[in-house]
């Protein structure tokens, strides 16, 4: 992507926001909101108390629709309000060609495309949530880049990977209803192969836990920032194994990750540039066009797949087709929002 008109400023790795900072307590609540909800999964467990899954979806839907859904749009305006015209032009066009090009392999290879959604999930857990350590947590612990790598995989790794193995049948169920979206059929081999696949995950997740941690403390000698690391790890791992899978997923991203990305934009907002481009008519404008693109998206899909509730009723059918949805704007969310936006991107710190 072409240069913008802001240059690049590394961030700092042990970069700290103040301890009385607004930044600071979002960071706080979204660890008391989900330590709560994790004490909360254990605590049913023990004394064998379920929740329906009615209730999990309505959760899901109320967390991922109503609360979640208007962060994702704002990351992008955010991040291109402060850029010229033309370069915000050429972003909409690389997105939208993303975005088709993800639709597209859906039709042709749904259960390819769904493994490459659920890898851009992990990846924005984890990465964005890197960055929210660059900005608040400080990150000595993490000084090259495989360590950092590791650490993205880690965090991105308990949204999606921790799920499948606490929450397997649930897991395979809506995996199913979301191939079946695009017209696939047959079980999924995830369903037929099972616990080779749980045995090959686990291993790899816990020693890439076990290897990011221990890593970590040798470098920094169990600094603050890597207590800080091994706690929020311990948490989100506990939090998506005792928390019912669907409830978890739809409270973890406006719980933890949009309130720690607003977090971020928080504390980074003094080193942030001025508008140069957009009056305040415009960004309104331009937030109000965002909802209804967002949403004529939706639609557009919703009429172009041949089998839009997958087979299931219509509570899980819509939470399928929701969530396939926004696993199809993530990719271009990740890639073009940062990864080909080398001076700033959706998650950057100065």
């Amino acid at each position: 992507m072409p240069a913008s008109s802001t240059a690049t400023v590394p961030h700092s790795s042990t970069r700290r926001a103040p301890a009385q900072s607004p930044a600071t307590a979002a960071v706080w609540a979204s660890r008391i909101t989900l330590g709560a909800l994790a004490l909360g999964g254990i605590g049913a467990s023990l004394f064998n108390v379920s929740l329906s899954m009615q209730a999990q979806m309505v959760g899901y839907l109320i967390g991922m629709v109503a609360l979640n859904l208007p962060h994702g749009g704002y990351e992008h305006f955010e991040n291109l309000r402060h850029r010229r015209v033309s370069f915000s032009l050429r972003y909409i066009a690389l997105y939208l060609t993303f975005l088709a090009a993800f639709v597209g392999f859906f039709f042709v290879a749904p259960v390819a495309a769904l493994g490459l959604a659920f890898s851009t999930a992990v990846v924005k857990g984890g990465h964005g949530g890197l960055k929210v350590m660059d900005a608040l947590c400080g990150t000595d612990h993490l000084p090259s880049q495989w360590q950092r790598g590791l650490a993205a995989f880690v965090r991105g790794g308990a949204v999606m990977l921790v799920p499948l193995l606490a929450w397997p049948g649930i897991y395979i169920g809506f995996s199913t209803y979301m191939v079946q979206i695009f017209g696939a059929t047959g079980p999924l081999p995830l369903a037929t192969h099972l616990s080779t696949v749980q045995a090959a995950v686990g291993s790899v997740y816990g020693l890439a836990v076990a290897v990011h941690l221990g890593a970590g403390f040798v470098q920094s000698g169990g600094s603050a920032a890597w207590r800080t690391d091994l706690a929020e790890t311990a948490l989100l791992i506990a939090y998506f194994t005792f928390v019912p899978m669907m409830l978890a997923v739809g409270l973890y991203f406006p719980l933890w990750y949009t309130l720690r990305q607003t977090a971020r934009t928080t504390a980074i907002a003094p080193d942030t540039p001025a508008p140069d481009r957009l009056s305040l008519p415009r960004t309104w404008a331009a937030m109000v066009v965002g909802a209804l693109v967002t949403f004529g998206l939706m639609a557009a899909l919703y009429a172009l797949v041949p089998n839009p509730m997958g087979g299931a009723s219509l509570l899980a059918g819509a939470v399928s087709f929701y969530t396939v949805f926004v696993c199809i704007l993530a990719l271009p969310h990740i890639v073009v929002g940062d990864w080909l936006d080398q001076a700033r991107g959706i998650w950057y710190v100065p």
